[in-house]
């Protein structure tokens, strides 16, 4: 199962004072809108989220149809698809896709020591 690129999602306090920081640290931004209250940073091949009032809990974050710089891939595994799979392998999905569309769509799944795992579909 490839669940696609992979990101760490940071539920921040102050989005001005966490993007300073990890700027320090040698990420640029890459995406996102500060003004929104959410930045992409990314260092070499580590990408970031930094999100202000979205998020209870830092997440695991992964994207279908991303390669490792966010640009869209030709061939990958659905979100739909994927959520097939997680279901006949008994995992519990606190949100769902809907699957009756296709395109942009994510789930969540909580592993077993309470944090979130967001599949998050853009393509």
């Amino acid at each position: 199962m490839e669940l696609g690129a992979f990101s760490i999602s940071l539920a921040v306090k102050d989005i001005n004072a966490s993007s300073a920081f990890y700027k320090q640290l040698g990420f640029e931004p890459i995406g996102g809108d500060i003004s929104q209250n959410w930045l992409i940073l990314r260092n070499g091949d580590h990408t970031i989220g930094l999100f202000q009032g979205m998020f209870e809990k830092n997440t695991l974050t992964f994207n279908p149809g991303w390669d490792k710089t966010a640009a869209p891939l030709v061939d990958f595994t659905d979100i739909r698809d994927l959520q097939r799979e997680l279901k006949a392998r008994g995992v519990a999905l606190t949100s769902e896709a809907d699957e009756s569309t296709d395109g942009p769509a994510s789930l969540v799944v909580i592993d077993p020591d309470g944090n979130p795992i967001l599949v998050d579909q853009h393509v």
